[in-house]
C-alpha cells in the first residue's frame, strides 16, 4: 500500500541515499525503472554532466521513486530539504498556471491585443530583411501563451528564425540589472522589432516575462503577490519566491559549470578550454529583495518539494488536497497543441507545444515510449519535469548545472518508460 504523497514529501523526499531505491510496478512503465534511473543518476555525475541531483516519480496517491544522488565533490553540496534551486524556465509553466486562474475569472480573452492591457505594445516593429517595417498584425495574449509572438532570445532550434545566444546586454531579455519592474522591462521590449508577424511562427523567448506584467494589470496585484494568492499559498509552496535575501542565499545549491569556451573572453581561458567545477558567482539574475523586476519565464527560485506540489496539483486535474486550483478544462488547453515538432534537430520532432509546455504526440522521435499526452518543461540549469496523464504521474529531476543537456530528459524518459529504436 503506497503512502500518502503529502507525507512522502514532507517527511522522506531527502532521506538517505544509502540504500537504492525500490520502484513498484506498475503498467505502462520500464519494469526496471528504478535500477535504470538510479544508473542514470550516477552517471550524470560521474560524466560531469551534474553535480548532485534528485528525481521524484510519484502519482497521486503516492511516490514510485525517489532519490537524492550527491556527488561528494567538494565545492558541491549534498541536497536537502532546505536546498534552493533557480528553475529558470520551469517559472513558465506557473505563470501560465496564473495567466488560466485570471481567464477563469473572466479577466481576459486569448485572442485580445496585448496593447489592451499594455499600451506600449501597440505599435510594434518587425524585422524585414535588413531594416523593419510596422506590424501589420496585432500582438495577442494567446501569442505570448505560446511562443508565437516572434519575441525570442535564445538560439534553440524551430521555427524559422533564430536570435543570436546568449543575447547581447543591450537587448530587452529578462535582466534585472537593467530594470526595477516588468512595466519598465516591457516598454524596452515593446521597441523591440519582432522576428516575425505575431503568430506567424514559432520562437522560443521572453514571452512570459511580457505575461507577468499582464498578471498584474488584470489583477491589480503586483505579479509575486498573485502568485502568492492564487498559486503558492494554496499549494504550500512556502520557498517558492523570486527573491534571495541573505538566508536564502544561504541555501541556494552551487552551480555545476562544464563549459567549453568558443571566443575569446577577458578574464576567462582561451578558445578551446574549460571552466570546469562548482561556484556561487553565476546566478546572472540578481533575485534582489528591491527589484520588482521578477520574470515569469525565468525568474523563480524553488526547492523540490515546492515543485513537487505544482506537479501534483497538475496530475489531479487542478485540485491539491480536495482545492481546486486550476480546472480541468484549463488544462486541457494549456495542452493543446500550437505548434508542431518543437526543437525537431534535438528532440527527433514528435514534441509540440502547447502554452509554454511540450506536449508529447509521438515519442519514437526521441526514442523512448512516452506515453501521447504527457506534458511538461525544463530549465536552463537541468531542471525537468513532465505530467503523464495516461499512468497518473508526475517525474520531477533537479539539480544546478550548465550547459543545458537536451540528453537529460530524453535519458530520463527512456529510464521510466523504456527505450527504442531510432
Amino acid at each position: 500500500m503506497r503512502t500518502s504523497l503529502c507525507y512522502v514529501l514532507s517527511l522522506s523526499l531527502f532521506a538517505s541515499c544509502a540504500a537504492a531505491p525500490q520502484g513498484a510496478h506498475v503498467d505502462g512503465l520500464n519494469p526496471g525503472f528504478a535500477g535504470d534511473i538510479l544508473a542514470l543518476q550516477k552517471d550524470l555525475i560521474d560524466g560531469e554532466v551534474t553535480g548532485s541531483n534528485m528525481i521524484l516519480v510519484a502519482g497521486k496517491d503516492g511516490e514510485l521513486y525517489r532519490h537524492v544522488q550527491n556527488s561528494g565533490k567538494r565545492g558541491d553540496r549534498d541536497i536537502t530539504a532546505e536546498t534552493l534551486f533557480p528553475i529558470w524556465s520551469m517559472s513558465k509553466p506557473i505563470t501560465i498556471v496564473a495567466m488560466m486562474t485570471l481567464f477563469e475569472q473572466g479577466k481576459f480573452s486569448f485572442d485580445d491585443p496585448v496593447s489592451k492591457y499594455i499600451p506600449c505594445f501597440a505599435n510594434l516593429q518587425v524585422v524585414d530583411g535588413d531594416g523593419v517595417r510596422p506590424a501589420m498584425k496585432p500582438l495577442l495574449v494567446e501569442h505570448l501563451m505560446s511562443h508565437r509572438s516572434g519575441y525570442g532570445y535564445y538560439v534553440m532550434g524551430g521555427g524559422s528564425t533564430e536570435m543570436p545566444a546568449p543575447p547581447a546586454y543591450d537587448l530587452p531579455h529578462p535582466n534585472q540589472t537593467r530594470f526595477n519592474d516588468l512595466q519598465e522591462f516591457c516598454e524596452v521590449a515593446a521597441e523591440q522589432p519582432l522576428m516575425f508577424e505575431p503568430g506567424a511562427d514559432f520562437l522560443y523567448g521572453m514571452n512570459q516575462a511580457i505575461l507577468g506584467r499582464v498578471v498584474e494589470v488584470l489583477s491589480g496585484m503586483s505579479f509575486a503577490d498573485y502568485l502568492q494568492q492564487q498559486i503558492f499559498g494554496p499549494l504550500e509552496m512556502s520557498s517558492t519566491s523570486f527573491v534571495l535575501d541573505d538566508d536564502r542565499r544561504a541555501r541556494l545549491q552551487p552551480l555545476w559549470i562544464n563549459l567549453e569556451i568558443a571566443q575569446v573572453v577577458e578574464g576567462l581561458p582561451p578558445p578551446g578550454g574549460t571552466i570546469k567545477g562548482f561556484t556561487t558567482l553565476l546566478n546572472e539574475l540578481t533575485y534582489s529583495p528591491s527589484s520588482e523586476a521578477h520574470f515569469g519565464g525565468e525568474g523563480l527560485i524553488s526547492c523540490p518539494a515546492d515543485y513537487a506540489r505544482f506537479c501534483q496539483m497538475l496530475v489531479g486535474g487542478g485540485v491539491y488536497k480536495g482545492r481546486r486550483v486550476l480546472s480541468q478544462d484549463s488544462i486541457d488547453r494549456m495542452t493543446a497543441p500550437k505548434s508542431r515538432d518543437i526543437f525537431a534537430p534535438v528532440n527527433g520532432g514528435g514534441m509540440d507545444m502547447g502554452y509554454s509546455v511540450f506536449v508529447m504526440r509521438d515519442a519514437a522521435g526521441e526514442g523512448t515510449k512516452t506515453p501521447v499526452g504527457a506534458f511538461g518543461w525544463s530549465g536552463y540549469h537541468n531542471t525537468h519535469f513532465w505530467i503523464d496523464p495516461k499512468n497518473e504521474l508526475f517525474t520531477l529531476f533537479i539539480t544546478r548545472a550548465r550547459e543545458f543537456d537536451f540528453g537529460i530528459p530524453r535519458r530520463l524518459r527512456a529510464a521510466v518508460y523504456g527505450a527504442v529504436e531510432r
